[in-house]
C-alpha cells in the first residue's frame, strides 16, 4: 500500500471572500438622540448629514440605510424601533458593515452592547464606533468595549439620577407636568387644565350613586345602561376604572405627586410608592369637578366597605360582613341586644310570601345566641322610617338643626383646645434656627449642647406631628358639616317625594336604626340627632 503524502495548501488572504470582493460593501449607520430638545434635533441631523455624506462618498461602500432613533433612550433596545429594523436586516444579510458614533449612542446598557455585538459577530458584521477608534472585528477589542460601554452605562445612571432628582425637586415647589389621559381635563387656551363637561357629568354620576349606596357593579350595569362612554371611550366599563376614578383626586382639583417610583435603573421596573420615597399633595392646582368634601366623604365610604369583614363560610352564611349595596337595612340595622345586624329573610307562609328582618345571630345560632330579638316585617319598617323623615320635614326641622349644629361643635371643639397650624408652623421654624445656632457650637463634646438639641429635635417632631392632626381633623370637620347640610337638604327638598320608602334615601341621611323591640326603634341620622319610632 502507497504511503500517504500530506500537501499543506498556503494561505492567501487575496482570495478570501471573493464574493465580497466582487460587489461593494452594504454599509449602514446608526445614529441617536435622547432627548428632544432643540439643540439634540440639530445633533440628529448633523449625524444623519455626516453618515450620508460619508457612506455615499466612499469607494468600495454603497449605502445600506440610516437608522437613527430620535429621542428615545438607550438604555433598553425594546423601545428603539430603527436599531430594531437594522439589527433584523443584518439577519437577513442585507448589511455588511455598521458605522456608529460612539458606543453611548450605539447602547447605554453593557449587556445589551455585549450581546448586539456578539450576535453581529456571529454573523460576520463589523460594527467600527468612531469615537473611541474600535473594530469588532477585531478580536483584541472586546475587552476595551466591555469597559468602555460600562462606563457608557455609568453615565447614563448618572443623568438619569440627575433627572430623577430634578424632578423631585420640581414637586417641592409645586411644578410638574400635568399629565392629560382624554378624559375628564384638557389643556385649555391658556395652558392650564379645563374641564370636559360631557366626562365631567359622567364622574359626578359616578360620585353620586356610590354615596348613594350604589356598588361598583351596579355604577357599572348603569353607565353601560345609559351607552355612557369609558374614559378609553369603550362601550363598556370595568369596576376597577370606575374604582381609579373615585379614588382620583384630580377630580377634586388636587394633585398627589410621585404615587409611583422607578425601582429598577435598566429594567425601569415601576412600583407603587407605599412610603418608601416622600410624596407632595397639591391643593386647589386646577378646576375641580367634585368638591373636595365629597372626595373626602367618597374616601371614607370606600374604607368602611373594605373595612367589613368577610363572611364566615363554616359558621355563618352573612356573619357582620361583606357589604351589600342591594337594601340599605342591610348596613344599618341594629340589633338593640347583640349589637349584630339585621338580615333580610323570605319566609313562605302556607305559600304566601312575607319578607321579614332578623338578627343573624339569632337566625345562625339559634335563641341562645340572642333570645330577644324579633322578627320585624319589612313593610312595618319601612312605613316607620318613612314617618320618622315625615315628622322631620313637617315638625322638627328646627329641632334637628340645633341637634346637627352641636354636633358639629363637638366635632370641631378638639381644634379650637389647640394652636392654629400656622402657629405651630412658626414655632418650629424658631426652633430650627436654635437647632442650627447650637449645631454650631457643638463643634467640640459638650453634654448640655447635646442634650439640649436632642430636646429642641424631640419637640420639633411632637410640633408636627400635633400640626398633622390638627389638619387632618379640620379636614374631618369640613366633612362632618358637608354630610349634615346634605341631610338638612334631603329632608327639607319641596320636591323630595315621602309616600314611598327609598333606599337611596335611606342611604344618604340614616346612619344606624337600633331595634329596641318588636314596637319600637330608634332611628340616628347623619349628623348625631336620634329619633325614637313606634312599629305599627
Amino acid at each position: 500500500m502507497p504511503q500517504k503524502v500530506v500537501m499543506e495548501i498556503p494561505a492567501n488572504p487575496m482570495l478570501g471572500d471573493l464574493r465580497k470582493r466582487k460587489r461593494k460593501l452594504r454599509v449602514a449607520a446608526y445614529c441617536r438622540v435622547s432627548t428632544e430638545e432643540e439643540e439634540q434635533q440639530n445633533s440628529f441631523e448633523v449625524q444623519v448629514d455626516y453618515y450620508t455624506e460619508k457612506i455615499t462618498h466612499h469607494d468600495g461602500w454603497q449605502l445600506a440605510g440610516i437608522f437613527a432613533d430620535d429621542g428615545i433612550s438607550g438604555v433598553r433596545t425594546k423601545k428603539r424601533d430603527q436599531f430594531n429594523e437594522m439589527i433584523e436586516l443584518c439577519r437577513k444579510k442585507k448589511i455588511d458593515l455598521i458605522l456608529t458614533k460612539s458606543i453611548s449612542r450605539f447602547a447605554r446598557n453593557t449587556l445589551d452592547c455585549i450581546k448586539h455585538v456578539r450576535i453581529l459577530k456571529s454573523w460576520g458584521i463589523p460594527v467600527i464606533f468612531e469615537k473611541e477608534n474600535i473594530d469588532t472585528s477585531n478580536m483584541n477589542s472586546e475587552m476595551i468595549l466591555t469597559c468602555l460601554s460600562s462606563f457608557a452605562q455609568a453615565e447614563s445612571e448618572s443623568i438619569s439620577g440627575n433627572v430623577t432628582k430634578g424632578i423631585r425637586m420640581g414637586y417641592k415647589q409645586g411644578r410638574f407636568a400635568f399629565r392629560y389621559t382624554g378624559f375628564a381635563f384638557q389643556k385649555g387656551p391658556d395652558g392650564e387644565p379645563e374641564i370636559i363637561p360631557k366626562d365631567a357629568q359622567t364622574i359626578r354620576m359616578i360620585a353620586r350613586e356610590f354615596l348613594n349606596g350604589d356598588s361598583l357593579k351596579g355604577i357599572k350595569e348603569k353607565l353601560e345602561k345609559a351607552s355612557i362612554p369609558s374614559p378609553a371611550r369603550e362601550s363598556k366599563w370595568t369596576t376597577q376604572t370606575i374604582l381609579r376614578i373615585l379614588q382620583n383626586e384630580k377630580y377634586a382639583g388636587d394633585v398627589l405627586l410621585q404615587k409611583t417610583y422607578t425601582s429598577d435603573f435598566l429594567e425601569g421596573k415601576v412600583k407603587k410608592n407605599n412610603g418608601e420615597l416622600p410624596q407632595y399633595y397639591i391643593k386647589d392646582n386646577h378646576p375641580a369637578i367634585i368638591p373636595r368634601e365629597m372626595f373626602f366623604e367618597i374616601q371614607e365610604e370606600l374604607a368602611r366597605r373594605r373595612s367589613k369583614k368577610p363572611a364566615n363560610t363554616k359558621k355563618a352564611k352573612t356573619n357582620r360582613g361583606r357589604f351589600t349595596s342591594k337594601y340599605a337595612l342591610s348596613e344599618r340595622l341594629v340589633c338593640g341586644d347583640c349589637g349584630c345586624y339585621f338580615r333580610r329573610v323570605t319566609w313562605n307562609i302556607h305559600g304566601r310570601k312575607q319578607i321579614v328582618w332578623r338578627c343573624i345571630n339569632r337566625l345562625e345560632f339559634g335563641p341562645k345566641s340572642c333570645g330577644n330579638s324579633p322578627s320585624l316585617e319589612e313593610s312595618a319598617l319601612h312605613t316607620a322610617i318613612l314617618e320618622a323623615i315625615r315628622s322631620l320635614v313637617h315638625g322638627q326641622q328646627e329641632e334637628m338643626a340645633a341637634a346637627l349644629q352641636d354636633t358639629l361643635i363637638h366635632c370641631i371643639a378638639g381644634e379650637k383646645e389647640e394652636a392654629s397650624p400656622i402657629v405651630i408652623e412658626n414655632k418650629i421654624k424658631e426652633l430650627e434656627t436654635e437647632f442650627d445656632r447650637l449645631l454650631v457650637l457643638a463643634v467640640n463634646e459638650n453634654d448640655i449642647i447635646d442634650h439640649k438639641l436632642k430636646q429642641i429635635s424631640e419637640t420639633i417632631l411632637k410640633l408636627k406631628q400635633q400640626k398633622k392632626r390638627i389638619e387632618y381633623t379640620a379636614e374631618r370637620s369640613e366633612v362632618m358639616e358637608s354630610k349634615a347640610k346634605d341631610v338638612m337638604g334631603l329632608i327639607s327638598a319641596e320636591d323630595l317625594d315621602l309616600t314611598e320608602y327609598s333606599d337611596a334615601l335611606v342611604y344618604r341621611i340614616i346612619e344606624r336604626i337600633t331595634v329596641l323591640s318588636k314596637e319600637e326603634i330608634r332611628i340616628r341620622f347623619i349628623g348625631g340627632f336620634e329619633i325614637t319610632q313606634p312599629l305599627h
